[in-house]
């Protein structure tokens, strides 16, 4: 098949470009003899790979709006996510450390349409909080 075969050429190239590891010194407290810990710029430790699966998306409401001035963004998540792959999650997308993310479970609630009755979905909402310098580009393109 066409898609699976990959010619040679294809298969040489690095799929990502390799960077130097920025050294950094650190001091141990037992032999006070300072060690060297290597780590690359530009990557943040522990980074979901599928981010897009985890937040669906944000929410832009008057409250949520309100909340941004104070560095808390408001976005609708899976509701089989925890907090802790909502923070993997924002670390990948937006490129920021979060300090807090809280998290809300709402149910769906019944609904009726003439006479036929239903129930909407149930869905989870995270309220990420940001160190005081951090920022998300929310509102692009409006």
């Amino acid at each position: 098949m066409g898609i699976f075969n990959k010619s040679k050429e294809e298969e040489k190239k690095p799929a990502v470009k390799e960077t130097k590891p920025a050294v950094v010194k650190v001091e141990k407290k037992k032999d006070d003899k300072p060690t060297e810990i290597k780590t690359k710029p530009g990557v943040i430790k522990g980074t979901a790979k599928q981010g897009n699966k985890v937040l669906i998306k944000p929410l832009i409401t008057e409250k949520a709006t309100h909340l941004a001035v104070i560095n808390k963004y408001v976005f609708a998540i899976n509701p089989k996510m925890n907090k802790v792959e909502v923070k993997k999650a924002i670390r990948a997308v937006y490129k920021v450390d979060p300090i807090k993310i809280n998290i809300s479970n709402f149910s769906g609630k019944a609904v009726r349409y003439g006479k036929t009755s239903g129930k909407t979905k149930s869905w989870k909402k995270a309220i990420v909080t940001l160190k005081a310098g951090d920022k998300i580009e929310v509102y692009e393109g409006v």
